[in-house]
């Protein structure tokens, strides 16, 4: 009996055949997952350096047509600075020589009179003249 169960335990039977058959089937089958597994994540990170890399493009763009709008509008104004001022420049100047012609004429007309004024208000002051109210 010994020598029987021997036997048995060395030669496999039907069943454990089909399973080791099936034992490699599986294992096939997960290294086939295993390597779309891995294709995949390669495909995965591809994909995620490609999206951080244009990312990275596009703000750079974004950077530069930022600058080069902010230069075009710093120079349009300047220029709308520069057409004002000088319009403020010409009337202020020319109030600017009004004012000094008429205080020239002020001063002008002072001087002339000057010893008259003078004169008078000596006069106002010594030569008083009384006047009786008037009876209302």
């Amino acid at each position: 009996m010994v020598s029987a169960t021997v036997a048995a335990d060395v030669i496999p039977s039907e069943d454990s055949v089909l399973m080791y058959s099936q034992s490699a089937q599986n294992s096939a089958g997960i290294q086939t997952l295993l390597d779309a597994e891995r294709e995949a994540s390669k495909i995965v990170q591809k994909a995620r350096e490609f999206r951080t890399k244009r990312v990275k493009e596009a703000r750079d763009e974004a950077k530069k047509e930022i600058e080069a709008y902010r230069n075009s509008k710093e120079d349009e104004f300047k220029k709308f600075e520069s057409e004002h001022t000088q319009g403020n420049k010409q009337a202020e100047d020319e109030a600017n020589k009004e004012a000094e012609g008429k205080i020239k004429e002020i001063k002008d007309a002072g001087k002339k009179s000057q010893d008259k004024v003078v004169a008078d208000l000596l006069k106002a002051v010594f030569e008083v003249k009384p006047v009786p109210p008037s009876a209302a």
